[in-house]
């Protein structure tokens, strides 16, 4: 260790007997396949609307989007903000930068979503579709540093399952509010309260 530290304050300062090659470089630990998988949850109903009807199990019964939504102004003529739809989604709120209806959502496909590209994406892969301009929070994501977690991190000793962005980000309005916590931090230190001994 000493004779490695040594050489490296050498080669530093321009010491010209110092030799580069002598040092071998550490190779990287592979890493084991995991035995368990990665779920990543979507929300419930995700791409349809649930009905008041409810199958043999009792489970709500949904339809698909495309069932009866529309998302033109008439003829071939699409929609490209929130407010100019003359039915579904009429009063939604929409701040999303500088998109709009057709930047996520396939303009002939309601069941299915258009990357920027124009490739069509099933509603299913939305971590995909955000990961395009979200790119840094994908990769956060991906490493476990964003989004919420259950079960294990060593995939050898268990699964894992991971929420999507729409469990915490409502996608047509995604930035969280500014807030304020309820009481202010007390602290007996700072404070100009009598001390009791």
């Amino acid at each position: 260790m000493f004779t490695r530290v040594f050489c490296t304050l050498i080669c530093l300062f321009g010491i010209s007997s110092c030799q580069k090659d002598t040092f071998s470089t550490a190779e990287d630990v592979p890493t084991p396949a995991p035995k368990f998988a990665t779920t990543v949850v979507l929300p419930s109903a995700f791409g349809q609307v649930n009905t008041e009807q409810k199958d043999i199990r009792g489970q709500t019964i949904g339809v698909a989007c495309s069932t009866c939504h529309e998302m033109g102004l008439g003829g071939d003529v699409p929609a490209r903000k929130a407010h100019e739809l003359q039915g579904f989604h009429k009063d939604m709120v929409f701040s999303h930068g500088t998109l709009d209806c057709q930047s996520c959502h396939h303009p002939e496909d309601r069941d299915r979503l258009r990357l920027a590209n124009g490739e069509s994406l099933a509603l299913a892969d939305t971590l995909q579709l955000c990961g395009q301009c979200h790119g840094a929070k994908l990769r956060d994501f991906n490493d476990g540093a964003h989004g919420g977690m259950n079960g294990y991190w060593d995939l050898s000793k268990g699964p894992r399952t991971r929420m999507s962005c729409m469990h915490c980000h409502d996608v047509h309005a995604p930035a969280f509010p500014q807030g304020m916590p309820v009481f202010p931090p007390k602290d007996r230190f700072l404070t100009n309260e009598p001390q009791h001994d």
